[in-house]
């Protein structure tokens, strides 16, 4: 894994007031119905569920007289977010970039325009080459709690891999959030060569399907397809 970053660790310690501050809602409610099961967004930890959400505002407004806790919250919150349009999404996933030093460059996925479209970009992977993958997105609204990015990789209509990558939580801010995958190697071989359909799914603790889209990848012996 790569080492924390500002960033990475205010998300874990925003991660831990949020359920800091819901612990007494999880100690009285005792009145949940069994979640629906939905095998592709529960599988990085089927057996875990979510504590009560509770809006930005809420959160700001809990225990106003506990000057340390009011303290806290100020320097991991920051002020209320502007007023944003109501039509805009919490989670907006805006790009994947495909990232490899041994590239001519970055190969970068737009995500914010027909996603029907993407079935037909391909991004070409030189095999045995180390690589990573960079999502970027915005929160625009409220607290996202156990953001997490999955891929499911198809070779002929068979599924031939799956990655689960957990994101972190985040809170709302003007500015976009990048998060890295740890470096992975491309498999290489003849066996290995040709071409792979990717169904991305971008989720998070709520199971809210915040982005799902399909995009090839193209292992080749060169750069060039």
């Amino acid at each position: 894994m790569l080492g924390l970053d500002a960033c990475e660790l205010g998300a874990q310690l925003l991660e831990l007031l949020r359920l800091a501050l819901c612990a007494r809602v999880l100690l009285t409610d005792k009145e949940r119905g069994a979640a629906a099961t939905e095998e592709v967004l529960d599988e990085a930890v089927p057996e875990y569920r979510a504590p009560g959400r509770k809006s930005l505002l809420e959160i700001q407004q809990l225990d106003p007289d506990d000057e340390s806790l009011a303290k806290y919250k100020r320097v991991l919150l920051g002020a209320l977010p502007p007023a944003v349009d109501p039509s805009l999404p919490n989670v907006q996933v805006t790009r994947l970039t495909l990232i490899s030093e041994q590239a001519p460059g970055p190969m970068i996925m737009d995500l914010t325009g027909e996603l029907a479209a993407l079935k037909n970009q391909v991004f070409v992977l030189k095999e045995g080459v180390d690589y990573k993958v960079k999502i970027t997105f915005k929160v625009n609204k409220e607290i996202v709690s156990g953001l997490k990015c999955l891929h499911h990789t198809y070779r002929g209509g068979l599924q031939v891999d799956k990655a689960v990558y957990m994101v972190g939580s985040y809170g709302p801010s003007t500015q976009e959030y990048e998060f890295v995958t740890p470096v992975e190697e491309a498999p290489r071989g003849a066996l290995v060569r040709g071409v792979y359909m990717v169904t991305s799914f971008f989720t998070d603790d709520d199971r809210a399907d915040h982005l799902s889209w399909e995009w090839g990848l193209h292992i080749c012996q060169d750069w060039k397809s």
